[in-house]
C-alpha cells in the first residue's frame, strides 16, 4: 500500500495485492458462503467449500477483492489522518489492473479544502444607496389603489378605451354558432387586449343599447386548433358602460392593501417606502454582487478537489451544449483544437464555481447566515404559483431530483452577498 496526499484537497491511494493474499481472502469468504448458502442435497451450513467455490466462484472473488480494498482504503485514510467528514465526494477508481501475479488499484479521494477567508472585508465594494422620495411613495400608493379599483356604473353613453363595456355576444364561424362562444353581461375592459385581436377596438364608439356585428380573425397560433386562423362574426350588444373607481387613500385602503386590521395610511407609507428601498437596493446591488464574487474568487486561492471540479465541468459543458446550434456542435466535434479550447474554458468556469462554493460556505459560517428548509419551501411555492404550476408537484420534483441543496446554497449565497454589501452601503 502506498498513500500520497497530492495537495490539501486530493489524495491518491495505491493498493497492490498479490494473488496469494487474494487466494487467502477468497478461502475466508468461501467458508462464510458455505455457512450461509442453500444448495440442494446439503443441509444449510454443511455445504462443502469446494462446492461453494465451484457454484459461486465469481461472487467469492469479487467479495474477497472488495474486502481487501476496503481494509487497505480505511488503513490509508487512517495513515493520512483523514476523517470520513473530510471526504466530500465518492472515491474514484483511477486504476484497476487484475494481473497474473497481483492486482494493482489506484483510488483518488476528494477532500474538503482548508479555506482561510481572513481579510474578506477588504474586497467588499462600497455601495451608494439611492433615496426614496415622498413623491415616489405617493405614486406607488396611487398605483396600488388603482389596481384594487372596483367597477361602478357610468352615465356615459359612448364606450371609450379604458371603459368597462358590459356586453352580450354570440359568435359564429361559417354560419355555425360557436361552442363556448357566447355570454351575457360580460364585463370587458376596453384596451386590456384580453379578447381576440381587433374585437375590443370595434366596441369603442358603440352607444349603450346599440347592437353590432363584429368580424375578427383568430390568430394562427390560437390555442383551439379547430378555430385557429379562421374568421368569426360576433353579434354584440352594449348593455351598459362601467368605469373603475379608484378608492381614496385612507386607513381603509391601508387595511385592504396590507391585510392588517390596525393598518393606517402612515403604516402603508412606511411599508411602501421599505418596498421601494429594497427594489432600488436590489437594482444597485446586482452589478456589485458580480463585482464582489469576482473579487472573492480572485483573493482566496486554495486547492480544489479534482473530482468535484470535473463533475462541475461536465455540467458546464452540458449547459453550454444545450444552447448551441447544431452546426456549432459539429464544428467542435470536427475541430480538436476548438474542442480542447472549449473544454479548458469549461474547466476554468467550473473551478471558479467550485471555489466560490467553498468561499461562500466559509463566509456564511462567519456571518452566521443560514437558510431553513421552510424558507426553501416558501420560495419554491411562490415561484410555482407565479409560473402557474402546482406547488406540491414542483416541490416533489425538486425533492426527488435532489435539487433542494442547490436551491438552498443559491439562497445562502444571495443572502451572504446582500449582507456583505450592506456593510459598505451608504
Amino acid at each position: 500500500m502506498a498513500v500520497e496526499k497530492l495537495n490539501e484537497a486530493n489524495a491518491l491511494i495505491k493498493i497492490e495485492v498479490s494473488n496469494d493474499v487474494i487466494d487467502a481472502k477468497k478461502a475466508q469468504v468461501a467458508k462464510k458462503f458455505a455457512k450461509q448458502v442453500k444448495v440442494d442435497g446439503f443441509r444449510k451450513g454443511k455445504v462443502p467449500v469446494a462446492v461453494v467455490k465451484k457454484l459461486y466462484g465469481e461472487a467469492i472473488e469479487k467479495e474477497a477483492i472488495d474486502e481487501l480494498i476496503k481494509e487497505e482504503y480505511e488503513a490509508s485514510l487512517k495513515e493520512l489522518n483523514i476523517k470520513p467528514e473530510d471526504i466530500i465526494a465518492e472515491p474514484i477508481f483511477t486504476k484497476f489492473d487484475r494481473g497474473e501475479d497481483k492486482t494493482e488499484i489506484e483510488i483518488k479521494v476528494s477532500l474538503k479544502p482548508k479555506v482561510n477567508v481572513d481579510g474578506y472585508e477588504e474586497v467588499i465594494p462600497e455601495v451608494s444607496l439611492p433615496k426614496v422620495t415622498d413623491e415616489e411613495v405617493d405614486a406607488k400608493i396611487a398605483e396600488y389603489a388603482k389596481s384594487v379599483a372596483e367597477p361602478v356604473d357610468s352615465d356615459k353613453e359612448v364606450a371609450e378605451n379604458g371603459d368597462i363595456a358590459v356586453i352580450d355576444f354570440e359568435g359564429y364561424i361559417d354560419g355555425e354558432k360557436m361552442e363556448n362562444g357566447s355570454a351575457e353581461n360580460y364585463p370587458l375592459e376596453l384596451g386590456s387586449n384580453s379578447f381576440i385581436p381587433g374585437f375590443e377596438e370595434q366596441i369603442v364608439g358603440m352607444k349603450v343599447g346599440e347592437e353590432k356585428e363584429i368580424t375578427v380573425k383568430f390568430p394562427e397560433e390560437y390555442g383551439a386548433k379547430e378555430i385557429a386562423g379562421k374568421e368569426a362574426t360576433f353579434k354584440v350588444k352594449l348593455n351598459k358602460i362601467q368605469e373603475k373607481k379608484t378608492p381614496e387613500v385612507n386607513d381603509d385602503l391601508a387595511k385592504k392593501l396590507l391585510q392588517m386590521e390596525d393598518a393606517t395610511v402612515e403604516t402603508l407609507k412606511e411599508e411602501i417606502q421599505k418596498e421601494l428601498i429594497n427594489a432600488k437596493k436590489a437594482e444597485v446591488f446586482a452589478p456589485k454582487k458580480a463585482e464582489l464574487v469576482e473579487a472573492l474568487v480572485e483573493k482566496f486561492n486554495f486547492d480544489l478537489p479534482d473530482v468535484v471540479v470535473e463533475k462541475e465541468a461536465e455540467m458546464v459543458i452540458n449547459q453550454k451544449a444545450q444552447g448551441m446550434k447544431e452546426e456549432e456542435i459539429k464544428e467542435l466535434t470536427e475541430n480538436p483544437e476548438k474542442l480542447k479550447e472549449f473544454q479548458e474554458e469549461a474547466k476554468k468556469e467550473a473551478e471558479k464555481k467550485v471555489r466560490l462554493t467553498f468561499i461562500v460556505d466559509e463566509l456564511a459560517k462567519k456571518e452566521g447566515i443560514s437558510i431553513s428548509d421552510q424558507e426553501v419551501l416558501q420560495v419554491l411555492y411562490f415561484e410555482a404559483i407565479r409560473a402557474g404550476e402546482d406547488p406540491e408537484k414542483v416541490y416533489e420534483y425538486y425533492k426527488e431530483n435532489n435539487l433542494i441543496p442547490a436551491v438552498k446554497m443559491s439562497m445562502i449565497e444571495d443572502r451572504l452577498l446582500n449582507t456583505l454589501l450592506d456593510k459598505k452601503a451608504k
